[in-house]
Formats: C-alpha cells, sequence, structure tokens
C-alpha cells in the first residue's frame, strides 16, 4: 500500500514539475507551506488521502480511487 502511495505521489511531482510549478506555487494553491509540499513529494511524511486530493488538485489533476480485494483476503 505505501508503495503504491509513493507511486501515486512521485506521477503528480512528475505532472508538478512538467507544467513549470514550483513547490512554492502548489504550497500556496493548497494553502500550506513550501517544506510540507516537498515533504509529502520526498515521502517522508505519510499524507492523508485528502492532501493528497488536494495536491492533485493544485496541480490541475484528480485521483480517482477504486476499492479492490486486497491479496491477503481468504
Amino acid at each position: 500500500m505505501a508503495d503504491r502511495r509513493r507511486a501515486l505521489i512521485a506521477e503528480l511531482a512528475e505532472v508538478r514539475r512538467v507544467s513549470g510549478a514550483s513547490q512554492t506555487e502548489i504550497a500556496a494553491r493548497m494553502g500550506t507551506s513550501q517544506s510540507a509540499v516537498a515533504r509529502l513529494e520526498s515521502g517522508e511524511w505519510d499524507a492523508r488521502l485528502s492532501t493528497i486530493e488536494r495536491y492533485a488538485a493544485a496541480v490541475g489533476s484528480t485521483v480517482d480511487w477504486q476499492v479492490r480485494p486486497s491479496e491477503e483476503s481468504p
């Protein structure tokens, strides 16, 4: 699960970089600090779902969530 979350955040960070937006610009759109965006992008922070959705919106994207059976389910 953590690996998928990190991959999602890495993909969103790439969207940010390709768009030319800085972490400071994204932070302003999210109503947070540049350092919080840096922690999010680095994977240092176990971000809440709502934070990931706000980050996605700030970079002009959306996140689609899906429920699937766990690989560990009986």
